[in-house]
């Protein structure tokens, strides 16, 4: 593969991911571990994430329970869960901390829709930036030697291609998305 769609398409996976991250702590109403596994620690003088610091469970789809390797660190964990902007309540019962999530109202649910949306147009428009500089690169070879118009327009075909195989990742992971917020 050309060396500069190559780059285009590790870009285009970046921004995937990034994505994934972003719709990863939208709370569904469910538990999940990985809803609070990325919240930062200060533990031993140090930011951590919380998964570095404890194991996290779900026993059931209203709890997430928090078991920390060092009892140490209790009190700590339990600040930064209490001060992360997830709005949750982390409660310390003896060597572990418990966190209820409530259900969600479908007028909050409706609220987190529209934030799925916000942030699938954010990764998208990142995408078109990202396309849009590769665009440029590629059409800047034009008149070098070696390269013909035609290797121009086929570039510039396979990285429209990649850029409509990512929107579509994009949209698919909004649908699931928002299928999961609105499943009750």
């Amino acid at each position: 593969m050309n060396p500069l769609l190559q780059e285009f398409q590790d870009q285009a996976q970046e921004v995937i991911e990034l994505a994934q991250q972003d719709l990863k702590g939208i709370k569904t109403g469910r538990a999940k571990p990985s809803l609070v596994e990325d919240v930062e620690v200060l533990a031993y003088n140090s930011k951590m994430t919380l998964k570095e610091l404890a194991s996290i469970t779900a026993p059931d789809p209203q709890q997430i329970v928090v078991s920390p390797w060092d009892k140490t660190v209790l009190e700590e964990i339990e600040k930064a869960l209490a001060s992360s902007d997830l709005h949750i309540n982390p409660v310390v019962d003896g060597d572990i901390i418990r966190i209820k999530i409530p259900p969600l109202t479908q007028e909050t649910r409706q609220e987190l829709v529209k934030l799925v949306t916000q942030k699938l147009e954010s990764a998208k428009a990142m995408l078109r930036q990202v396309r849009n500089e590769s665009k440029a690169k590629i059409e800047e070879q034009e008149g070098q030697s070696g390269i013909s118009e035609d290797d121009i327009h086929q570039q510039l075909q396979e990285l429209q291609k990649i850029t409509d195989e990512t929107m579509d990742k994009l949209e698919e992971m909004g649908k699931n998305k928002e299928a999961e917020l609105m499943s009750l």
